[in-house]
């Protein structure tokens, strides 16, 4: 859910640079077109359709990425929003309670690797999406994100905490394209990480003698975090999450990472290699945690089931056709 693998101050450079493994065209041997799908990889987190794609690559003018990106649709027609009866909502609420108390509330797919299933509720997922949509209408909010070459990712990002440039793979406290700062990450947003990350390793000594050694995840404070908005033909290549610092890399503090809207089918192995890799479908309001001996794990988004978000969210919020993914690390 990150950016691997691509040319840093900490001397893991390509041949090429940035873009890196991730950000080529993998063209399949005798072929002269990339395959359709797990085509260019980007370094940035998800890699959906663009407003500007007419290309296929999402190009755009310099004006154009930088305008202003709303995640909520425009209300058109009356003056507000009619909100949804409230036996709907409650029914919805119900739900989601009686999903999260059948069973385990969670999964260890594997060592350090944890999906906590319906995590967030649906007051939280409708703070999440409000709050971001406030901050990405503001001064460093959602932008669409440029390769060297021109090209522009199929996405919108925005950065908190920390800005994360994609032609560079490199943190740094100001966005390079317009000197914007990114938004202090909410109060609320670290609450939830570490609520999510207490959780985990709760589950993880339930199922395992060793949790607090090689099967863990480690507690962290998390102070950046990528959100990115992309729609229902987004993919994520294969690819390890590596850009932090050594310190943070070296033990493991684990990638935290929500999803909002539509269900996402979610690929990680170890190797890049999709047809050995396994695969589990993130719902709105689950959160995936993967630290530890997991931090390095291949992983990727296979695609997006549309019209999967749950139906009292998308009334509450106006949130457009898409996924919303916000992933909490520590630099």
């Amino acid at each position: 859910m990150n950016r691997g693998g691509c040319s840093s101050s900490r001397g893991r450079s390509t041949a090429s640079g940035c873009p890196s493994d991730r950000w080529k065209i993998e063209i399949p041997e005798g072929s002269s077109s990339p395959p359709p799908s797990f085509g260019r990889k980007p370094c940035s987190e998800e890699d959906s359709s663009s407003a500007c794609d007419s290309d296929g690559l999402g190009n755009c003018s310099d004006r154009d990425n930088m305008k202003p990106f709303d995640i909520f649709l425009e209300k058109k027609g009356t003056p507000f929003t009619l909100k949804p009866p409230l036996l709907a909502q409650n029914r919805e609420r119900r739900n989601a309670v009686k999903k999260s108390t059948v069973g385990h509330n969670g999964v260890v797919l594997r060592s350090g690797m944890v999906l906590l299933k319906n995590f967030l509720s649906m007051d939280d997922q409708v703070v999440i999406l409000k709050t971001c949509r406030q901050l990405g209408l503001d001064e460093g909010g959602f932008y669409q994100p440029g390769y060297r070459d021109g090209a522009n990712l199929r996405l919108k990002m925005m950065c908190l905490g920390k800005n994360w440039d994609p032609e560079t793979c490199q943190y740094g406290d100001t966005r390079p394209v317009d000197g914007a700062k990114p938004p202090k990450i909410p109060l609320q947003f670290n609450r939830f990480v570490e609520r999510a990350i207490k959780e985990s390793q709760t589950l993880i000594a339930r199922n395992s003698k060793r949790a607090n050694g090689e099967d863990g995840i480690p507690s962290m404070s998390a102070d950046l975090c990528i959100v990115n908005f992309y729609t229902s033909t987004g993919q994520l290549g294969l690819h390890q999450d590596k850009d932090e610092s050594e310190e943070s890399l070296q033990k493991g503090l684990p990638v935290v990472s929500f999803s909002i809207g539509d269900s996402a089918e979610f690929l990680y192995g170890d190797q890049r290699d999709v047809d050995r890799a396994d695969k589990v479908v993130l719902d709105s309001g689950d959160v995936l945690l993967f630290g530890g001996k997991a931090r390095k794990v291949f992983h990727g988004v296979k695609s997006i089931l549309p019209n999967t978000a749950p139906k009292t969210l998308l009334q509450l919020t106006d949130l457009r056709p898409g996924r919303l993914n916000l992933t909490f690390r520590q630099y």
